[in-house]
């Protein structure tokens, strides 16, 4: 459920019209998607060795810190806060408020109201345990599911046929790409999105410790979550195409919501707005679930502030972190600024999966030195090492070199962000080490 839950929000129900608008043809656009779920099962299996070998909470940090050492590790933990958690949760918080409000008979005024209630509620939840975060979550996992469902049981003809006119009329005609290098780019365009949709299988490994029997059930975890959304993704795109057809789906603002408007009428535009509303509320909740384990195992390495170590004494959460991120979440959202600093560092996150995945090849050698076999039978392994964690290397570096050339002014803002943590690192580095004797 945690899994599923941090990859799908609110990108399987909007993002499929970008990517038909670049691939231009339906055979095209499901391939992307078919590539993109095969980079994120080669994340899933980079991740779920890194899971096997270090359970530990605070998942990526832990990994950047043993294979790497501590800077890299804190860069990405500053991030995290800084930014592309607390970035996130903003910015879905909107999202989910947006489509809330009208289903709550609320006008546009109060969307920020409820965005900003949605993070308090949500903090309060997971302040007071990890089962009643995990309860939210499954809850709205399994709803979210349900929405998708409903459109590939559409999309299947298994509600009737489609009402028309359906997304446009006319729809303006996308041009197939021509020849080997104009198909390359096509779908190297489409993949931005694609792999944005995909992005998430990476934060259940922050809450390792917590998770029951973690060397076995993080990669199970991993796998079989990643597997199903990739599943569905491909089932739910199928759908839009059928309903919508290529040119459809291309002109469409909203593909979910006229899929199911054109089979359900009315009923469907309430449903999938109800559907969206909850996937962004669970998404929501798995962020605020996990990532303030990731600034706790940074505060017990001693580089910030000692109280984020700390566990509740009574719930046994980190409850400063989640309060400091909660805090700062709202700052950012009352900004409005989220939308753009999030964009300054999402190209960072694709760094630190590059990182992770590099960590793999780190961790295997030192076992070769030490005469330990690196791949010991009954102990999870990446399948086709080196191929596989390669693969998702050059997969993330294309996302990066992508994000870098549509927004070359946001992404060296977002590497000043991430300097300006090294002098930060330097402070709490000095401060651990203590007074020269």
């Amino acid at each position: 459920m945690a899994v599923i839950g941090g990859i799908i929000g609110s990108g399987i129900f909007l993002n499929p019209a970008i990517v038909a608008q670049r691939a231009a043809t339906g055979r095209l656009t499901l391939f992307t998607w078919l590539l993109g779920g095969a980079v994120a099962v080669a994340g899933a299996f980079c991740f779920a060795e890194l899971g096997h070998r270090r359970p530990r909470a605070g998942g990526g940090y832990v990994y950047l810190r043993e294979a790497f050492g501590g800077l890299p590790a804190f860069l990405y933990a500053w991030a995290l806060l800084l930014i592309i958690a607390t970035g996130a949760i903003a910015a879905v918080a909107v999202t989910f408020a947006s489509y809330a409000a009208p289903l709550l008979g609320l006008g546009e005024p109060a969307v920020p109201a409820l965005a900003v209630g949605a993070i308090v509620v949500l903090s309060a939840v997971n302040y007071v345990g990890v089962a009643p975060g995990a309860t939210v979550q499954n809850v709205f996992t399994v709803l979210k599911m349900a929405a998708l469902l409903l459109i590939v049981v559409a999309g299947l003809g298994l509600l009737g046929a489609p009402d028309p006119p359906l997304a446009c009329t006319p729809c303006p005609e996308t041009v197939a790409p021509r020849g080997v290098g104009d198909t390359a780019l096509a779908v190297g365009t489409a993949l931005v999105p694609v792999l944005f949709a995909y992005g998430g299988w990476q934060q259940t490994n922050y809450i390792a410790e917590e998770i029951i029997e973690p060397r076995r059930n993080l990669p199970r975890a991993l796998i079989l979550g990643v597997g199903v959304v990739v599943t569905v993704y491909l089932l739910a795109n199928f759908a839009y195409l059928r309903t919508l057809g290529t040119d459809g789906l291309a002109a469409s603002s909203a593909p979910a919501t006229e899929t199911l408007e054109a089979y359900l009428g009315a009923a469907g535009r309430t449903v999938i707005a109800a559907g969206i509303a909850v996937s962004t509320f669970g998404f929501l909740d798995l962020v605020i679930l996990v990532s303030p384990r990731v600034y706790q195992a940074m505060a017990k390495d001693g580089l910030f502030f000692p109280a984020l170590a700390r566990l509740h004494p009574r719930f046994r959460t980190p409850a400063t972190a989640i309060v400091l991120q909660a805090a700062w979440a709202v700052l950012l959202l009352r900004s409005g600024k989220y939308g753009e600093l999030l964009d300054w560092v999402v190209f960072g996150d694709w760094i630190f999966f590059a990182l992770n995945a590099a960590a793999i090849f780190v961790f295997r050698a030192r076992d070769l030195r030490a005469g330990i076999d690196p791949a010991p039978p009954g102990q999870f392994r990446v399948p086709g090492y080196p191929w596989t964690p390669a693969f998702f290397i050059l997969a993330s570096v294309y996302v990066l070199a992508g994000s870098v050339a549509s927004n070359p002014r946001n992404a060296v803002l977002g590497t000043l962000l991430l300097a300006a943590g090294v002098p930060v690192y330097r402070y709490w580095s000095r401060r651990r080490a203590g007074p020269a004797g």
